[in-house]
């Protein structure tokens, strides 16, 4: 998957091994990367979030000006609950997207697109499109110029944002034909809700309103969250209004939601101003007004937060104090000292990246690409960038913040075995393009990747070497275990050259190549080799005996593809270094040393020799996010700190 999300934080982990004794100031290192905006940027929104809920916002510290910004980062909110699906009336299903490849003799179905017969086609695009996640609601201001006329985002001056990643407060600073507009915007730790306080003597004038406004979904791949029509598919209405406190129900098709609005000791009013925009006018009696809006999958009591948990001072006390226990937990770097001029940015990505996934990357599910921001791929997760999301949680300490997202894979683990029944393989082929339930979406590349099933053996290892003991290894054996019998059986063997063989019918994490054709990509060789070994470790720490069929596949798998001194990025792919979609695609050999432990199977020197060419003759600037740490990784443990920082920067 091509994404872009910025985890370059993943380089910085080999520096805890020089650390010094002197102790670090976590405070200092974190402020000293406050963002501070002082325009208006469509490309620099800031977002506040939990980790399974996510508010993002302009200037003004809410979501004033929505369409602004929809070519930008869009102004979203976003949760893992928030999901909706376009009704089947069709009743599509997933058996409408299955074709047949021949792989080794046999007929394997894959989930993937095509366009005739045409009912087909249109079940394809139905089961990749719904479920997607939903933009819950966009709130924003409604601000008034001396005419009345509403301010448009160039009578927005005197911008001064910050964002405090310390407190995980967003301070707005900004004037209306002079007059000043202070807003504090956090979002609560524990609950989706948004806390805001705005102060200024425009509120006395009646000159700043509050709007809560709900688009309607798209099926668009990228849903910018801004769609104001098909105002009569949807529903929504006041459902309970009282001096300071206001529920407002929003329903699509059969996905219900709940907002309940809660504001300080002054009165306000809430009214419908048309379809699906409800304004909260303030009381003019005060030049402050503070606001709690909490977002919920219904409207049951046990949602409802009590006054005490909504006042505005004791939210921004709780959030401040659990953004300080996480930047005081785990691991830390301060690079103040270093006299290499790249470092303050180095550090700056590493504070940035640590923000922007605890607020994006730690729910109870794995994330989408794009985080919690604005939809890419419907909103849907993709298990093989699952990784990157996560693992570096546990190297940084913070192995619970992984954790989270471990238990949805027993709960779709039916799904995951589905598949592998399906295609005639023992245990579960772990999805690709997914939803919360675990249901595979149909894809021509997604259907045949195989990187992203011994990541959940990675993650449980990370989880064990936390913590080494008999509880970890029950808690998580059966998914090891079954993710390793797919693992065994996937593998191909061939008779007529002793060895078993990855592919044909797959594509590697280098997508560019066909999967009638591929087999043995050198990652993918390496990362089964590991991960089948690390299975057997954990039958030797249950004191059970190995598997056989383990220790069949791994004394017999085909050796890692060379060709003059360097690795090929698939056995079948000779021409790895002179086609051109190779070399604009992910450098997947990398993978092989930079995200994997060092195993017999990889030879140092060749992989040396690999990364040198590799870097001469790739197109970097076509090239995707992700890739760009990977080879600052490979670098780092190939002993080349230059090429790992340049890589990253």
């Amino acid at each position: 998957m091509k994404s872009t999300f910025p985890f370059f934080l993943i380089i910085v982990l080999p520096v805890f091994i020089f650390s010094q004794n002197k102790k670090i100031n976590r405070q200092a290192v974190v402020q000293r990367h406050t963002i501070v905006l002082t325009k208006a940027d469509t490309l620099s929104s800031l977002s506040v979030g939990n980790g399974g809920f996510a508010f993002t916002t302009d200037v003004t510290g809410l979501q004033t000006f929505p369409d602004e910004y929809a070519k930008g980062i869009p102004l979203g909110t976003q949760s893992e609950w928030g999901w909706h699906s376009f009704p089947n009336t069709e009743g599509y299903h997933i058996e409408e997207s299955l074709k047949e490849y021949d792989v080794h003799g046999r007929k394997i179905p894959y989930a993937v697109q095509f366009s005739n017969p045409e009912r087909n086609k249109l079940a394809i695009n139905y089961l990749r499109q719904n479920p997607h996640r939903l933009q819950l609601g966009n709130l924003g201001f409604d601000l008034r110029k001396k005419d009345g006329s509403l301010a448009t985002i160039s009578d927005i001056k005197d911008i001064h944002q910050t964002l405090d990643m310390w407190t995980g407060e967003l301070k707005s600073h900004f004037t209306i034909e002079g007059e000043a507009v202070n807003v504090s915007t956090f979002c609560h730790q524990k609950q989706d809700i948004i806390s805001v306080k705005v102060e200024s003597e425009l509120l006395k004038r009646g000159q700043i309103k509050v709007h809560l406004r709900f688009p309607y979904p798209t099926d668009a791949f990228l849903d910018e969250g801004n769609n104001w029509k098909n105002e009569d598919n949807h529903f929504s209405k006041i459902t309970l209004l009282q001096d300071n406190w206001a529920y407002i129900e929003h329903v699509i098709d059969t996905t219900f939601h709940f907002f309940s609005l809660k504001w300080g000791k002054n009165k306000a009013n809430v009214v419908e101003k048309e379809k699906h925009y409800f304004v909260l006018t303030p009381s003019v009696l005060s030049n402050v007004f503070e606001l709690n809006v909490l977002f919920a999958p219904t409207c049951n009591a046990g949602s409802i937060p009590t006054v005490s948990s909504t006042s505005f001072e004791r939210n921004k006390k709780g959030n401040a104090k659990l953004w300080r226990k996480f930047w005081q937990s785990g691991g830390a770097v301060d690079f103040l000292e270093t006299t290499d001029p790249r470092a303050f940015e180095i550090e700056r990505r590493v504070i940035l990246s640590q923000y922007l996934t605890k607020i994006q990357c730690t729910g109870s599910m794995p994330p989408q690409e794009t985080g919690l921001t604005y939809n890419s791929w419907y909103g849907k997760p993709h298990l093989e960038m699952h990784w990157w999301h996560g693992v570096h949680f546990a190297q940084w300490g913070r192995v619970e913040l992984m954790e989270r997202s471990l238990g949805w894979y027993k709960k779709v683990e039916q799904e995951a075995f589905a598949i592998a029944k399906r295609q005639g393989y023992d245990g579960i082929r772990w999805q690709k393009m997914t939803d919360p339930d675990g249901r595979e979406a149909p894809s021509s590349v997604g259907a045949f990747l195989i990187w992203q099933q011994p990541h959940f053996i990675y993650f449980a290892e990370q989880t064990y070497q936390a913590h080494p003991n008999l509880e970890t290894l029950k808690k998580y054996q059966d998914l090891v275990f079954k993710t390793a019998d797919f693992m065994a059986s996937y593998a191909y063997f061939d008779s007529k050259t002793g060895r078993y063989m990855l592919g044909t019918g797959l594509i590697p994490a280098q997508e560019s190549h066909r999967p009638e054709i591929t087999f043995n990509p050198t990652y993918e060789l390496v990362y089964w080799y590991w991960a089948l070994s690390t299975a057997q470790k954990w039958h030797e720490r249950l004191n059970q005996n190995h598997n056989k069929k383990y220790d069949d596949v791994l004394s017999k798998l085909s050796k890692l593809p060379v060709a003059d001194g360097v690795y090929l990025a698939t056995e079948n792919a000779t021409d790895s270094y002179t086609n051109e979609k190779f070399l604009i695609d992910h450098p997947s050999v990398f993978g092989a040393f930079g995200m994997l432990p060092a195993t017999s199977l990889l030879d140092t020197a060749t992989m040396h020799r690999t990364f040198d060419k590799i870097l001469k003759l790739w197109h970097w600037e076509h090239t995707w996010g992700w890739d760009f740490p990977m080879t600052a990784m490979t670098a780092t443990r190939l002993g080349l700190p230059e090429q790992a920082v340049d890589a990253l920067l």
